[in-house]
């Protein structure tokens, strides 16, 4: 591990935990078991690997890429470059979507943009009894969705191909949830960290970052049922503009919540 961690040093500030993830990844072990088998070698094809790994951590590469895995909602989630890394702060969406809704009702959901379906899996599994449908307009992020929910046996969710809701019809929900887009073209953090390397698509929306968030608004309140909830997840900067935007469109009760840093993470509107 020592070699791994020199290597890293210099370009990660977690250097350490990302050679034990690495290594654990090439073993398949658990962390304990490194520290209780020390004197273990690697074959020269796990050495091969491990150096690979090494070498493209070094250069940036986020580790969910590495091993193609990323806990989400304390969920296993299968990951690809094909699909956003889902980070902790997402999870807001999914605490205020269990908080607002009666669990005992069979709510209707959908999430826009599910890519990994990260959301919507993690309020399946924790309400069996809603269905909820997820929509992704890439087919390489649905299959990495259709995946997960296999792996975690979710059998409540219909996934759809659909660009937003192009393939939505009339349906009517409880409740819409995104994490759509909101990232500026011109802006310098698409340059910097995990970033670097996650799809554009499903980071840029326009000039200003809120081109998919508008969207989103605007068509939301005719698939909303009266009574019917708008969660958003937007930029910590973009708070008002989003609030805003919900008032424009008729929304009512409309809110701005904080993630764990107390950045304005996720907009809610409630249509009447």
């Amino acid at each position: 591990m020592r070699h791994g961690r020199t290597i890293l040093a210099a370009t990660s500030d977690t250097a350490s935990l990302d050679t034990e993830i690495l290594l654990c990844f090439v073993l398949s072990c658990k962390t304990a078991y490194l520290y209780t088998y020390t004197e273990k070698n690697l074959t020269n094809y796990q050495r091969e690997m491990f150096n690979n790994l090494i070498n493209s951590r070094k250069a940036g590469t986020p580790i969910a890429y590495l091993t193609n895995h990323q806990e989400f909602w304390s969920l296993p989630l299968l990951v690809s470059n094909k699909t956003l890394i889902p980070r902790p702060e997402t999870e807001l969406l999914v605490e205020k979507s269990l908080n607002f809704l009666d669990k005992d009702k069979n709510n209707q959901v959908l999430d826009l943009g599910t890519g990994s379906g990260a959301i919507a899996i993690a309020i399946a599994k924790s309400r069996p009894n809603w269905d909820i449908i997820a929509v992704e307009k890439s087919h390489d992020a649905m299959a990495v969705a259709k995946e997960n929910a296999r792996n975690l046996q979710i059998n409540n969710i219909k996934f759809i191909s659909s660009d937003w809701f192009s393939e939505i019809d009339e349906l009517r929900f409880t409740l819409i949830i995104s994490n759509p887009p909101y990232i500026a073209a011109d802006d310098r953090h698409l340059s910097e960290g995990d970033v670097r390397f996650e799809p554009r698509e499903a980071l840029i929306s326009g000039a200003n970052g809120l081109e998919d968030l508008e969207y989103i608004i605007k068509h939301s309140y005719h698939h909303l049922v009266n009574g019917g909830m708008l969660l958003l997840e937007h930029g910590f900067q973009q708070g008002e503009a989003v609030c805003k935007l919900l008032v424009e469109h008729g929304y009512t009760q409309v809110t701005c919540f904080p993630d764990l840093q107390w950045n304005n993470r996720v907009s809610f509107g409630l249509k009447l």
